[in-house]
Protein backbone atom coordinates (compact mmCIF):
# COMPACT_ATOMS: atom_id res chain seq x y z
CA UNK A 1 0.00 0.00 0.00
CA UNK A 2 1.52 3.21 -1.24
CA UNK A 3 2.64 5.39 2.03
CA UNK A 4 1.70 8.87 2.42
CA UNK A 5 4.05 11.40 0.27
CA UNK A 6 0.97 14.08 -0.02
CA UNK A 7 2.65 17.59 -0.99
CA UNK A 8 1.37 20.47 1.74
CA UNK A 9 -1.84 21.22 -0.05
CA UNK A 10 -2.81 17.73 -0.17
CA UNK A 11 -2.26 16.73 3.62
CA UNK A 12 -4.64 19.36 4.55
CA UNK A 13 -7.39 16.94 2.91
CA UNK A 14 -10.31 16.43 5.55
CA UNK A 15 -13.19 13.42 5.61
CA UNK A 16 -15.40 16.82 3.81
CA UNK A 17 -13.26 16.62 0.69
CA UNK A 18 -13.53 12.50 0.66
CA UNK A 19 -16.27 10.51 -0.80
CA UNK A 20 -16.94 7.86 2.18
CA UNK A 21 -18.83 4.76 1.58
CA UNK A 22 -19.78 2.68 4.81
CA UNK A 23 -19.89 -0.58 3.44
CA UNK A 24 -21.68 -1.58 7.15
CA UNK A 25 -24.24 0.28 8.71
CA UNK A 26 -27.36 -1.30 10.97
CA UNK A 27 -30.79 -0.55 10.97
CA UNK A 28 -33.28 -1.80 14.06
CA UNK A 29 -35.63 -4.78 12.92
CA UNK A 30 -37.31 -4.56 15.87
CA UNK A 31 -40.17 -7.34 16.01
CA UNK A 32 -42.95 -4.45 16.21
CA UNK A 33 -41.56 -2.93 13.05
CA UNK A 34 -41.07 -6.41 11.30
CA UNK A 35 -44.55 -7.74 12.11
CA UNK A 36 -46.81 -5.74 9.56
CA UNK A 37 -45.00 -7.11 7.06
CA UNK A 38 -44.92 -10.38 8.05
CA UNK A 39 -47.27 -12.89 5.80
CA UNK A 40 -50.54 -14.30 7.74
CA UNK A 41 -49.28 -17.75 8.63
CA UNK A 42 -46.36 -16.11 10.70
CA UNK A 43 -47.32 -12.54 11.74
CA UNK A 44 -48.95 -14.10 15.29
CA UNK A 45 -45.32 -15.61 16.20
CA UNK A 46 -44.01 -11.83 15.15
CA UNK A 47 -46.60 -10.22 17.45
CA UNK A 48 -45.81 -12.39 20.51
CA UNK A 49 -41.72 -11.52 19.72
CA UNK A 50 -42.63 -7.74 19.96
CA UNK A 51 -44.39 -8.50 23.75
CA UNK A 52 -40.91 -9.87 24.91
CA UNK A 53 -39.25 -6.58 26.91
CA UNK A 54 -36.87 -4.95 24.66
CA UNK A 55 -33.52 -7.07 24.66
CA UNK A 56 -30.26 -6.17 22.95
CA UNK A 57 -30.24 -8.87 19.55
CA UNK A 58 -32.06 -11.53 21.85
CA UNK A 59 -35.17 -12.26 21.42
CA UNK A 60 -36.50 -16.15 21.91
CA UNK A 61 -38.23 -17.00 18.62
CA UNK A 62 -37.33 -14.02 16.97
CA UNK A 63 -33.22 -14.22 16.80
CA UNK A 64 -31.66 -16.72 19.07
CA UNK A 65 -29.08 -15.79 21.63
CA UNK A 66 -26.30 -17.66 20.25
CA UNK A 67 -24.11 -18.09 23.10
CA UNK A 68 -24.50 -18.49 26.82
CA UNK A 69 -24.07 -15.26 29.28
CA UNK A 70 -20.18 -15.06 30.40
CA UNK A 71 -19.37 -14.57 34.04
CA UNK A 72 -19.97 -10.74 35.24
CA UNK A 73 -21.96 -10.21 32.10
CA UNK A 74 -24.77 -8.42 34.19
CA UNK A 75 -22.05 -6.20 35.67
CA UNK A 76 -22.21 -2.20 34.49
CA UNK A 77 -20.55 -1.36 31.90
CA UNK A 78 -19.57 1.63 29.21
CA UNK A 79 -21.92 -0.09 26.75
CA UNK A 80 -25.11 1.80 28.24
CA UNK A 81 -23.74 5.31 27.50
CA UNK A 82 -25.84 5.78 24.58
CA UNK A 83 -28.50 3.83 22.57
CA UNK A 84 -26.94 1.20 20.34
CA UNK A 85 -29.64 1.33 17.90
CA UNK A 86 -31.11 3.33 15.08
CA UNK A 87 -34.70 3.37 14.60
CA UNK A 88 -35.42 5.55 11.37
CA UNK A 89 -33.95 6.57 8.11
CA UNK A 90 -33.53 10.22 9.17
CA UNK A 91 -32.28 8.82 12.63
CA UNK A 92 -29.17 7.08 9.89
CA UNK A 93 -28.89 10.30 7.47
CA UNK A 94 -28.78 12.44 10.42
CA UNK A 95 -25.95 10.24 12.32
CA UNK A 96 -24.14 9.59 9.23
CA UNK A 97 -23.76 13.26 8.18
CA UNK A 98 -22.48 13.89 11.97
CA UNK A 99 -19.50 11.76 10.89
CA UNK A 100 -19.11 12.95 7.40
CA UNK A 101 -20.57 9.42 5.89
CA UNK A 102 -21.99 10.01 2.26
CA UNK A 103 -23.51 6.88 1.48
CA UNK A 104 -24.14 3.46 3.37
CA UNK A 105 -24.79 -0.25 3.16
CA UNK A 106 -27.54 -0.94 5.97
CA UNK A 107 -27.39 -4.65 7.27
CA UNK A 108 -29.71 -6.08 10.02
CA UNK A 109 -29.68 -5.66 13.91
CA UNK A 110 -31.30 -9.28 14.98
CA UNK A 111 -31.24 -11.03 12.08
CA UNK A 112 -27.65 -10.99 11.96
CA UNK A 113 -28.18 -13.97 13.61
CA UNK A 114 -30.79 -15.57 11.32
CA UNK A 115 -28.78 -18.26 10.50
CA UNK A 116 -29.17 -19.90 13.85
CA UNK A 117 -33.25 -20.40 13.39
CA UNK A 118 -33.89 -23.99 13.28
CA UNK A 119 -37.12 -23.39 11.01
CA UNK A 120 -36.51 -23.01 7.28
CA UNK A 121 -39.97 -21.41 6.53
CA UNK A 122 -39.83 -19.25 9.52
CA UNK A 123 -36.90 -18.01 8.69
CA UNK A 124 -37.21 -17.03 4.94
CA UNK A 125 -40.63 -15.13 6.28
CA UNK A 126 -38.57 -13.15 8.08
CA UNK A 127 -35.98 -12.44 5.33
CA UNK A 128 -38.82 -11.76 3.15
CA UNK A 129 -39.96 -9.29 5.63
CA UNK A 130 -37.50 -7.30 6.31
CA UNK A 131 -36.73 -6.58 2.59
CA UNK A 132 -40.17 -5.58 2.64
CA UNK A 133 -39.89 -3.28 5.10
CA UNK A 134 -36.22 -2.17 4.30
CA UNK A 135 -37.94 -0.97 0.92
CA UNK A 136 -40.83 0.87 2.14
CA UNK A 137 -39.06 2.39 5.19
CA UNK A 138 -35.27 2.62 4.99
CA UNK A 139 -34.24 3.61 1.15
CA UNK A 140 -35.25 6.11 -1.51
CA UNK A 141 -33.58 7.84 -4.04
CA UNK A 142 -32.65 11.08 -1.64
CA UNK A 143 -30.92 9.31 1.51
CA UNK A 144 -28.23 7.73 0.14
CA UNK A 145 -28.86 4.76 2.40
CA UNK A 146 -28.95 0.92 0.61
CA UNK A 147 -29.97 -2.29 1.60
CA UNK A 148 -28.76 -6.05 1.05
CA UNK A 149 -30.75 -9.50 0.29
CA UNK A 150 -31.02 -11.55 2.77
CA UNK A 151 -29.77 -15.34 1.75
CA UNK A 152 -31.31 -17.89 4.13
CA UNK A 153 -29.17 -20.55 4.53
CA UNK A 154 -31.66 -23.39 6.02
CA UNK A 155 -33.67 -22.64 1.77
CA UNK A 156 -31.63 -22.08 -0.63
CA UNK A 157 -33.76 -22.01 -3.31
CA UNK A 158 -35.92 -19.01 -1.41
CA UNK A 159 -32.96 -17.41 -0.97
CA UNK A 160 -32.46 -17.45 -5.01
CA UNK A 161 -36.63 -16.68 -5.12
CA UNK A 162 -36.06 -12.87 -3.09
CA UNK A 163 -32.33 -12.55 -5.32
CA UNK A 164 -34.71 -12.76 -8.23
CA UNK A 165 -37.02 -10.65 -6.45
CA UNK A 166 -35.05 -7.92 -5.50
CA UNK A 167 -32.37 -8.18 -7.70
CA UNK A 168 -33.25 -5.22 -9.58
CA UNK A 169 -34.28 -3.28 -7.55
CA UNK A 170 -31.90 0.42 -7.39
CA UNK A 171 -31.41 0.30 -3.83
CA UNK A 172 -30.50 -3.21 -3.18
CA UNK A 173 -26.74 -3.03 -3.24
CA UNK A 174 -25.61 -6.93 -2.04
CA UNK A 175 -26.36 -10.48 -0.90
CA UNK A 176 -25.98 -10.77 2.80
CA UNK A 177 -24.42 -14.31 3.59
CA UNK A 178 -25.06 -14.94 7.49
CA UNK A 179 -22.18 -16.65 9.51
CA UNK A 180 -23.60 -16.91 12.76
CA UNK A 181 -23.94 -21.21 13.23
CA UNK A 182 -24.49 -21.40 9.60
CA UNK A 183 -24.42 -25.01 8.31
CA UNK A 184 -22.58 -25.77 6.30
CA UNK A 185 -20.05 -23.15 5.42
CA UNK A 186 -20.95 -21.49 2.37
CA UNK A 187 -18.46 -22.55 0.19
CA UNK A 188 -20.98 -25.79 0.04
CA UNK A 189 -22.23 -26.92 -3.05
CA UNK A 190 -25.88 -26.78 -2.02
CA UNK A 191 -25.11 -22.79 -1.90
CA UNK A 192 -23.98 -23.21 -6.08
CA UNK A 193 -27.79 -21.46 -6.85
CA UNK A 194 -27.49 -18.42 -4.68
CA UNK A 195 -24.17 -17.71 -6.25
CA UNK A 196 -25.32 -18.15 -9.84
CA UNK A 197 -28.36 -15.37 -8.81
CA UNK A 198 -26.06 -13.08 -7.41
CA UNK A 199 -23.46 -13.25 -10.14
CA UNK A 200 -27.04 -12.97 -12.66
CA UNK A 201 -27.76 -9.34 -11.03
CA UNK A 202 -24.14 -8.04 -10.66
CA UNK A 203 -24.44 -8.30 -6.67
CA UNK A 204 -21.82 -9.24 -4.39
CA UNK A 205 -22.18 -11.86 -1.53
CA UNK A 206 -21.23 -9.82 1.42
CA UNK A 207 -20.56 -11.72 4.83
CA UNK A 208 -20.89 -10.56 8.43
CA UNK A 209 -19.36 -11.74 11.60
CA UNK A 210 -21.42 -12.02 14.72
CA UNK A 211 -20.40 -13.14 17.99
CA UNK A 212 -22.51 -16.85 18.38
CA UNK A 213 -21.53 -20.23 19.62
CA UNK A 214 -22.62 -23.18 18.56
CA UNK A 215 -21.76 -27.11 18.49
CA UNK A 216 -20.01 -25.87 14.69
CA UNK A 217 -17.40 -23.73 13.96
CA UNK A 218 -16.22 -21.86 15.96
CA UNK A 219 -15.85 -24.29 18.54
CA UNK A 220 -14.86 -23.74 22.06
CA UNK A 221 -15.80 -20.55 22.16
CA UNK A 222 -18.08 -21.15 25.37
CA UNK A 223 -14.59 -22.19 27.22
CA UNK A 224 -13.53 -17.96 27.10
CA UNK A 225 -14.94 -16.38 30.63
CA UNK A 226 -14.70 -13.18 28.91
CA UNK A 227 -15.81 -11.55 25.96
CA UNK A 228 -12.50 -9.92 24.28
CA UNK A 229 -11.39 -13.82 22.93
CA UNK A 230 -15.26 -14.63 22.13
CA UNK A 231 -15.49 -11.35 20.21
CA UNK A 232 -12.35 -11.86 18.61
CA UNK A 233 -12.46 -15.94 17.67
CA UNK A 234 -16.16 -15.38 16.95
CA UNK A 235 -15.74 -12.93 14.16
CA UNK A 236 -12.30 -13.48 12.73
CA UNK A 237 -12.62 -17.61 12.73
CA UNK A 238 -16.07 -17.12 10.94
CA UNK A 239 -14.68 -15.03 8.27
CA UNK A 240 -11.25 -17.55 7.72
CA UNK A 241 -13.62 -21.02 7.85
CA UNK A 242 -16.09 -19.39 5.41
CA UNK A 243 -13.07 -18.06 2.89
CA UNK A 244 -11.43 -21.36 3.15
CA UNK A 245 -14.70 -23.30 2.55
CA UNK A 246 -14.89 -20.83 -0.78
CA UNK A 247 -11.28 -21.60 -1.52
CA UNK A 248 -11.56 -25.24 -0.98
CA UNK A 249 -14.78 -25.90 -2.97
CA UNK A 250 -13.59 -23.61 -5.83
CA UNK A 251 -15.65 -20.98 -5.52
CA UNK A 252 -13.53 -17.86 -6.95
CA UNK A 253 -13.02 -20.25 -10.31
CA UNK A 254 -16.99 -21.73 -10.58
CA UNK A 255 -17.93 -18.14 -10.64
CA UNK A 256 -15.43 -15.89 -11.67
CA UNK A 257 -17.18 -13.02 -12.16
CA UNK A 258 -18.73 -13.32 -8.22
CA UNK A 259 -17.76 -10.48 -6.15
CA UNK A 260 -16.92 -11.20 -1.88
CA UNK A 261 -16.90 -8.86 0.71
CA UNK A 262 -16.08 -9.95 4.29
CA UNK A 263 -17.44 -7.67 6.91
CA UNK A 264 -16.68 -7.34 10.47
CA UNK A 265 -13.39 -8.98 11.32
CA UNK A 266 -10.94 -6.71 10.83
CA UNK A 267 -7.93 -7.19 8.24
CA UNK A 268 -5.10 -8.34 10.01
CA UNK A 269 -6.37 -12.16 9.64
CA UNK A 270 -6.10 -11.99 5.77
CA UNK A 271 -2.71 -11.40 5.25
CA UNK A 272 -2.19 -14.47 7.26
CA UNK A 273 -4.54 -16.65 5.41
CA UNK A 274 -2.84 -15.84 2.20
CA UNK A 275 0.24 -17.02 2.89
CA UNK A 276 -0.48 -20.35 4.96
CA UNK A 277 -2.81 -21.23 2.05
CA UNK A 278 -0.34 -20.48 -0.80
CA UNK A 279 2.20 -22.80 1.87
CA UNK A 280 -0.12 -25.27 1.96
CA UNK A 281 -1.29 -25.35 -1.52
CA UNK A 282 2.97 -25.80 -2.92
CA UNK A 283 2.92 -28.89 -0.61
CA UNK A 284 -0.85 -30.55 -1.14
CA UNK A 285 -1.38 -28.83 -4.79
CA UNK A 286 -2.80 -32.20 -6.40
CA UNK A 287 -5.72 -31.45 -3.75
CA UNK A 288 -7.33 -28.82 -5.60
CA UNK A 289 -6.88 -29.53 -8.96
CA UNK A 290 -9.34 -26.58 -10.15
CA UNK A 291 -6.78 -24.19 -9.41
CA UNK A 292 -4.08 -23.12 -12.02
CA UNK A 293 -2.87 -20.43 -9.37
CA UNK A 294 -2.30 -20.14 -5.79
CA UNK A 295 -4.76 -19.35 -3.55
CA UNK A 296 -3.59 -16.00 -3.07
CA UNK A 297 -4.25 -14.81 -6.57
CA UNK A 298 -8.14 -15.45 -5.57
CA UNK A 299 -7.67 -13.86 -2.33
CA UNK A 300 -6.33 -10.62 -3.50
CA UNK A 301 -9.98 -10.17 -5.78
CA UNK A 302 -11.79 -10.81 -2.98
CA UNK A 303 -13.18 -7.42 -0.77
CA UNK A 304 -12.40 -6.92 3.09
CA UNK A 305 -13.95 -4.14 5.03
CA UNK A 306 -12.00 -2.65 7.87
CA UNK A 307 -14.28 -2.75 11.04
CA UNK A 308 -13.42 -3.38 13.53
CA UNK A 309 -10.41 -1.75 12.44
CA UNK A 310 -6.90 -2.53 14.34
CA UNK A 311 -4.95 0.35 16.11
CA UNK A 312 -1.08 -0.95 16.59
CA UNK A 313 0.78 1.89 17.88
CA UNK A 314 2.80 2.11 14.70
CA UNK A 315 0.23 2.71 12.44
CA UNK A 316 2.51 2.09 9.28
CA UNK A 317 2.04 -1.59 10.95
CA UNK A 318 -1.19 -1.75 9.96
CA UNK A 319 -0.48 -0.16 6.36
CA UNK A 320 2.20 -3.34 5.59
CA UNK A 321 -0.02 -6.07 6.20
CA UNK A 322 -2.69 -4.90 4.21
CA UNK A 323 -0.59 -4.25 1.45
CA UNK A 324 0.24 -7.63 1.49
CA UNK A 325 -2.93 -9.13 0.27
CA UNK A 326 -3.11 -6.32 -2.27
CA UNK A 327 -5.34 -4.22 0.06
CA UNK A 328 -5.38 -0.59 -1.15
CA UNK A 329 -7.42 -1.51 -4.14
CA UNK A 330 -9.54 -4.36 -2.19
CA UNK A 331 -10.33 -2.79 1.72
CA UNK A 332 -13.63 -0.77 2.14
CA UNK A 333 -14.64 1.48 5.04
CA UNK A 334 -16.99 0.31 7.80
CA UNK A 335 -18.04 1.79 10.97
CA UNK A 336 -20.42 -0.98 11.98
CA UNK A 337 -22.69 2.34 13.31
CA UNK A 338 -23.92 2.23 15.81
CA UNK A 339 -22.80 -0.66 17.68
CA UNK A 340 -20.34 -0.62 20.41
CA UNK A 341 -17.26 -1.23 18.55
CA UNK A 342 -18.13 1.09 15.72
CA UNK A 343 -14.82 2.88 13.99
CA UNK A 344 -14.97 6.74 13.29
CA UNK A 345 -14.20 7.22 9.56
CA UNK A 346 -11.20 9.18 10.77
CA UNK A 347 -9.54 6.33 12.40
CA UNK A 348 -8.99 4.63 8.52
CA UNK A 349 -8.86 8.19 7.16
CA UNK A 350 -5.32 9.23 9.24
CA UNK A 351 -3.47 5.85 8.16
CA UNK A 352 -0.15 7.00 6.60
CA UNK A 353 -1.11 6.40 3.12
CA UNK A 354 -1.15 8.45 0.02
CA UNK A 355 -4.41 10.64 -0.82
CA UNK A 356 -5.03 8.59 -3.48
CA UNK A 357 -4.74 5.34 -1.25
CA UNK A 358 -7.32 7.22 1.09
CA UNK A 359 -9.72 7.76 -1.27
CA UNK A 360 -9.78 4.45 -2.15
CA UNK A 361 -10.43 2.87 1.25
CA UNK A 362 -12.50 5.59 2.10
CA UNK A 363 -14.87 5.27 -1.20
CA UNK A 364 -13.63 4.48 -4.42
CA UNK A 365 -13.35 0.40 -3.86
CA UNK A 366 -16.71 0.49 -2.56
CA UNK A 367 -18.41 1.58 -6.02
CA UNK A 368 -16.44 -1.65 -7.60
CA UNK A 369 -18.03 -3.62 -5.05
CA UNK A 370 -21.04 -1.99 -5.51
CA UNK A 371 -21.65 -0.34 -8.38
CA UNK A 372 -25.50 0.49 -7.75
CA UNK A 373 -24.48 3.19 -5.24
CA UNK A 374 -24.44 6.57 -6.90
CA UNK A 375 -21.68 9.24 -6.57
CA UNK A 376 -23.28 12.41 -4.94
CA UNK A 377 -22.65 15.49 -7.67
CA UNK A 378 -20.07 17.29 -4.74
CA UNK A 379 -17.63 14.04 -5.89
CA UNK A 380 -18.37 13.64 -9.33
CA UNK A 381 -15.20 15.04 -10.64
CA UNK A 382 -13.25 13.52 -8.47
CA UNK A 383 -14.29 10.06 -8.12
CA UNK A 384 -12.80 8.03 -11.66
Amino acid sequence: MAIDTATPAESDLSLDDVFIVDADVHAHEAPSEIAPFTEPRWRAAVENAARIPRRYLSVPCYTPGAQPPLPGAALPTGRASRDETVWTKEQMRRELDAFSIDAAVIFPDFFLKIAALPNPDYAAALARAYHRWIAEKWVDEDNDLYGVIIAVHQDPAEAVREIERWGDHPRFVAVYLPTCQVYPLWGHPRYYPVFEAAQAYDLPVALHSVSGTSWGFPFNVEQFSSSPPAHTASHVFAMMSNLMSFIESGVPVRFPKLRILFTEAGLTWVPFLRMRLDKEFIESRRAWPFYDDPPSTYIEKMYFATQPIEEPTNRQDLVDLIRIYNGENTTLFASDWPHHDFDHPRVAFELPISVEAKRKLMGLNALKVFPKIKVPVKYQGSVR
